[in-house]
């Protein structure tokens, strides 16, 4: 009985850290379209977790302006949740007795007014091998209708999972369940507990306000309760202005102000666009298939003159900007390059991963050891590859690879932390520049022939690559290369930009 009063605890607790991370919008003049943030709201039932509204619409990747977007949000102790497609039209999937997700789901956009969508956020994780998993766009994370409706009977593999749901929802034909179904957003494994904790002090940050404290008891999770309590749930910009003036959450403002910058090739949800205004997000979503590029695309003659027009119009404008890179580590090398130790441009860079999200930047004192660097020579070409194992010992794949597809490498100049290869390898900005540093003074001391290119293999934050890219100048040059760490292709190596 006490465990599940604590995962009810910590599941008010994640709703409401949810819930603050939206609100933050409210503050962000970059985001005059987020106007009313509603928790545990008067909204169509089993979508009111948190509700949020905007003025104009939020441009999408429908034929439509989001209006509204509700959220059911769901949090487990563990990592042991799974579900699939058959798991939607089961009550106890969402702790119900009698009505299940995808019912939840039809009455909700029946009440709904025009140009709402609803999503499901858990820290549950969808079956590898269930089809479900296809189903979702890496862009948005809503469920792909074109490929869903693909025209196949009910024998098909998508026409098993059309009849199951359209029966269970008691619909007579595939038009009104796609009418239902196109409005549906999944975001499994969500982040921890924790890291939400770390996010709403962040996104606080960003907008002035103070982040939640050292103390065992978050305060932010107590004042998400008493806004309900007190029917204060429903935050307009001024109603929202009002409380963090009356709690004391106003910090002063800095000197240092930053303009946050953001740059996309994949999709981390519903919070998306609270990173940067519209006209300060570069997003290469449709350039991609989750981590592949789509077909007929390329690296060099597409991807790259995108990143070039938006990093040149940014150094242009900004000289102070805050960096956000959810993307292939190739366009974090590709922007350290563009924003260069000539550029006069000073960058921080918003670091995600295992642990909380936190800003790193070249010299904000986090320093750590050095790394251990080694050769290995695999021929006589002339080219040096690089290949850097922070986060994952990579070059097991790298010499394979190597030895495979490219006879011009000769040397291999593999880099591994001194304190032992993991996801937390880097403590900090000053300590991923430092290893930057390291790593190009190793390439230089390798002497490459004149003309010779360098080609890196990096497994590490993105935030280290951008810091390497800015290197580039310096090496000579250089040829990228992304894992296929799904194994969609063949599970190995595939290269993506060439510069110089």
């Amino acid at each position: 009985m006490a465990d599940a009063v604590i995962a009810n605890w910590d599941g008010h607790d994640y709703q409401a850290r949810f819930f603050w991370i939206h609100a933050s919008g409210l503050r962000d003049p970059e985001k005059a379209h987020v106007v009313e943030v509603s928790y545990e709201a008067d909204g169509p039932k089993g979508f009111d977790d948190v509700v949020v509204r905007y003025d104009p619409g939020m441009e999408s990747r429908r034929p439509f302006r989001i209006m509204t977007a509700h959220h059911q949000v769901k949090f487990h102790v563990n990592q042991a949740g799974r579900f699939g497609y058959a798991d939607l039209i089961e009550p106890d999937f969402i702790g119900a007795e009698k009505i299940s997700i995808l019912e939840r789901l039809r009455d909700a956009v029946k009440k709904a007014p025009a140009g709402s969508t609803f999503t499901l956020v858990t820290t549950d994780r969808i079956f590898d091998d269930d089809p479900l998993n296809g189903l979702i766009r890496q862009s948005d994370k809503a469920l792909n209708t074109d490929k869903l409706f693909d025209g196949t009977t009910d024998r098909s593999a998508m026409g098993k999972i059309r009849k199951l749901w359209r029966e269970h929802l008691g619909l007579n034909d595939n038009d009104e369940l796609k009418a239902i179904v196109e409005t549906f957003h999944i975001i499994d494994c969500y982040h921890s507990l924790e890291a939400m904790r770390e996010n709403v002090d962040l996104y606080f940050k960003l907008v002035g306000l103070a982040a939640g404290g050292n103390s065992l008891e978050y305060k932010y999770d107590g004042a998400a309760r008493k806004l309900k309590a007190t029917q204060r749930n429903v935050l307009t910009r001024q109603t929202f202005e009002e409380i963090c003036v009356e709690q004391g959450w106003i910090k002063p403002p800095l000197a240092d102000n930053r303009k946050n910058i953001s740059i996309r090739s994949f999709s981390d949800g519903p919070t998306d666009y609270l990173d940067a205004a519209p006209e300060n997000t570069l997003s290469l979503h449709h350039m991609f298939d989750v981590r592949h590029l789509q077909p007929g695309a390329d690296w060099n003659t597409d991807v790259r003159p995108a990143v070039e027009e938006f990093i040149f119009r940014v150094r242009e404008t900004d000289k102070n900007i805050r960096l956000f890179l959810d993307s292939h580590s190739s366009v974090a090398f590709l922007a350290g390059a563009l924003l260069g130790f000539k550029t006069n441009t000073h960058v921080e860079l918003n670091q995600k991963g295992r642990g909380p999200t936190t800003v790193w930047r070249a010299d904000d004192d986090k320093t750590g050891p050095r790394a251990v660097t080694s050769v290995i020579d695999i021929g006589d070409g002339p080219d040096v590859a690089v290949a850097v194992s922070f986060s994952r010992d990579a070059i097991a794949d790298v010499e394979e690879y190597v030895r495979a597809k490219v006879p011009d490498i000769g040397r291999i100049l593999h880099v591994v932390p001194e304190n032992g290869t993991s996801q937390k390898s880097l403590v900090g900005g000053e300590h991923a520049a430092d290893l930057a540093d390291q790593i190009a003074g190793a390439v230089k001391a390798l002497r490459p022939a004149f003309g010779a290119r360098r080609h890196f293999f990096i497994s590490g934050p993105n935030a280290f690559t951008f810091f390497m890219g800015q290197h580039r100048d310096s090496m000579g040059p250089v040829t990228l290369y992304e894992f296929d760490f799904k194994g969609v292709v063949d599970g190995s190596y595939h290269p993506s930009f060439r510069i110089g």
